[in-house]
């Protein structure tokens, strides 16, 4: 069997969990058809580059797969008949990298700079406000 990676936009309208139903629902596709789920990743509510069909943000998962052509092919049909899909991107390739996607790892690494979400960082005291006429009187 060959190996493929797969990435779908969803409608932004998805709650996060009909998204990643939707992950589930397309590996058992493959399942059903002699493929094999290998790894799923849920990207999240994303801002799109471009509108399409009418929407500015997307719901982007990433299904990693071991399968057969035909199952593959089963599956990209029902993916574009589906309406809560706007987007499919399948590509063929030798092996599957091991760990996180490169996005995964871009977000946690952007968590870390940040020291994590939330914005709980100390930013220094606060310097004291300058009066009107003290600006003026150094101008």
């Amino acid at each position: 069997m060959a190996l493929y990676e797969h990435v779908f936009i969803a409608r932004q309208d998805l709650s996060n969990q009909q998204a990643e139903a939707l992950i589930e629902h397309f590996g058992q596709i493959l399942a059903d058809n002699g493929g094999n789920l290998v790894d799923s990743e849920y990207w999240g509510l994303r801002t799109l580059a471009y509108r399409i069909n009418r929407n500015r943000k997307g719901h982007y998962g990433f299904m990693k797969t071991d399968a057969p052509a035909p199952a593959v092919h089963e599956m990209e049909r029902l993916m574009r008949l589906h309406d809560d899909i706007m987007r499919v991107m399948t590509i063929k390739v030798d092996e599957h990298e091991e760990g996180p996607s490169a996005v995964i790892q871009a977000r946690s690494s952007r968590d870390d700079r940040r020291g994590g979400r939330g914005g709980d960082r100390d930013r220094g005291p606060r310097r004291d406000r300058e009066d009107r006429s003290e600006r003026e009187e150094r101008a």
